[in-house]
């Protein structure tokens, strides 16, 4: 058995496992995945076969900017209209794809400051409570509230779902984009935009881009994690560290100091 599962991916034999120990506790059976040899095994084979997690790459403000002067560059359309407020709300909103497809109309509450989305379920709402983030208005350049505005007006959508697929033809649809779809822009656009990293992209990359951005500007743990909803003070602090990489290293005040030796 040993043999077998280290020859398989790690992930492939994760599931599996699974599914056995689901299997014997339906039936009423001890579950062979928490005896102590075959957990002992296991973290054998993670720990030589293992690969890290592969992570969506985050998205930088720079980023961001190339892709929306890709769209601002294309012949005004409804399907640009939505693209520029899906990138906008999905970045700054630090929505997941679950959440960005959800959105209605019903949802939006436009405040004198910007708008209110409220939300009555996320991924993380074990207890129904809902979700409500805060997204304020932007200068004329970028400005997520208004081009939802915009989007909102030349679609004549009045109810119901928000972002919507648009056809080859340019007509609206009026069922919600599939959570999948999202994928699927962001890497069409950033492949426009000759992105190198286009295989790496999800649309996880809008909110560990808006993690990692943010750190880098210096702004507020508690702030980060209330954006985006993260329940995890390890996950944030995660995205805060990775954004501040080249920050927050000891590097910096160590080429200063030998400049210092240098130069006396």
């Amino acid at each position: 058995m040993v043999g077998h599962a280290e020859s398989l991916n790690t992930r492939t034999l994760e599931v599996r496992l699974t599914a056995l120990s689901q299997w014997h506790r339906f039936q009423g059976f001890n579950d062979p995945a928490q005896d102590p040899t075959v957990r002992k095994t296991l973290k054998g084979i993670s720990r030589t076969h293992g690969k890290p997690k592969k992570k969506a790459q985050a998205l930088r403000l720079q980023d961001m900017v190339t892709m929306l002067a890709h769209l601002n560059q294309q012949p005004p359309s409804l399907k640009r209209t939505r693209d520029k407020a899906l990138l906008l709300i999905a970045y700054f909103g630090g929505f997941r794809r679950s959440e960005l497809v959800m959105i209605e109309v019903g949802h939006l509450i436009w405040e004198p400051e910007g708008l209110i989305i409220e939300l009555p379920k996320s991924k993380t709402d074990q207890e129904g409570k809902g979700m409500q983030k805060a997204i304020p208005y932007g200068n004329k350049t970028i400005c997520p509230v208004t081009s939802l505005k915009e989007w909102l007006a030349d679609s004549d959508i009045t109810e119901g779902p928000v972002f919507r697929p648009v056809n080859r033809w340019g007509q609206l649809q009026p069922k919600a984009m599939s959570p999948g779809s999202i994928n699927d822009l962001l890497k069409v656009i950033g492949k426009a935009c000759g992105f190198d990293f286009v295989a790496d992209l999800s649309s996880h990359s809008f909110r560990i881009g808006l993690a990692t951005s943010a750190a880098r500007e210096g702004v507020d743990f508690e702030m980060i994690k209330k954006q985006g909803e993260w329940k995890s003070d390890a996950t944030v602090w995660e995205y805060i560290d990775e954004g501040r990489l080249f920050n927050d290293n000891v590097t910096h005040t160590l080429i200063n100091q030998m400049i210092e030796i240098i130069k006396h």
